[in-house]
């Protein structure tokens, strides 16, 4: 499941894990575990965080999880072949991907920036960085696939919002 900063991705994730029952793996589970080493977008941070999420998911496959619902936020360090090493490693797992995007509007995304919850988890916060990163191209996600579901959180509770994508996966279609 991917969008921008604030879009719902952890909080639609999570109430997603209860009605499927798959494990979240959320980015920032290993993006705070690099930061206390390395600066964010640096080389070794960009290596590791891939390698790190690359692992999880092959172990995820070769245990025989049913699911796994990972949250991601394709910006610019993302290294430009990590999609398609995630679909090989899910594929030769034995599994499928799902491109699940979360979407609402600019003026709706700016207003959940600065809650309790993205600063719990050390996430951007900062209207005027945001601001900065989203002119700067910093949140192109341009590299990413048609996604299967596309769901404007501002129009859903996260309940909502779970309970349509796993409507419209489950339907065997993207509409």
């Amino acid at each position: 499941m991917y969008g921008m900063p604030a879009t719902g991705k952890l909080t639609v994730g999570r109430e997603l894990a209860s009605l499927t029952g798959y494990k979240l793996f959320h980015n920032h589970l290993v993006v705070d575990a690099l930061l206390p080493v390395f600066e964010f977008g640096s080389e070794p941070f960009v290596a590791l965080r891939e390698e790190m999420w690359l692992s999880v998911f092959l172990h995820a496959g070769a245990s025989g999880l049913p699911g796994l619902i990972f949250t991601f936020n394709p910006e610019s360090t993302v290294q430009p072949g990590f999609i398609g090493a995630t679909v090989d490693v899910v594929e030769k797992g034995g599994g499928a991907v799902d491109f699940v995007e979360l979407v609402c509007p600019l003026a709706v995304l700016k207003a959940r920036l600065d809650s309790e919850s993205r600063r719990a988890h050390r996430k951007l916060t900062s209207q005027e960085l945001f601001e900065r990163l989203h002119a700067e191209g910093v949140f192109d996600d341009s590299r990413m696939p048609e996604p299967r579901v596309r769901v404007d959180t501002s129009l859903y509770t996260p309940a909502e919002a779970a309970a349509e994508i796993v409507r419209i996966l489950k339907s065997g279609n993207g509409d």
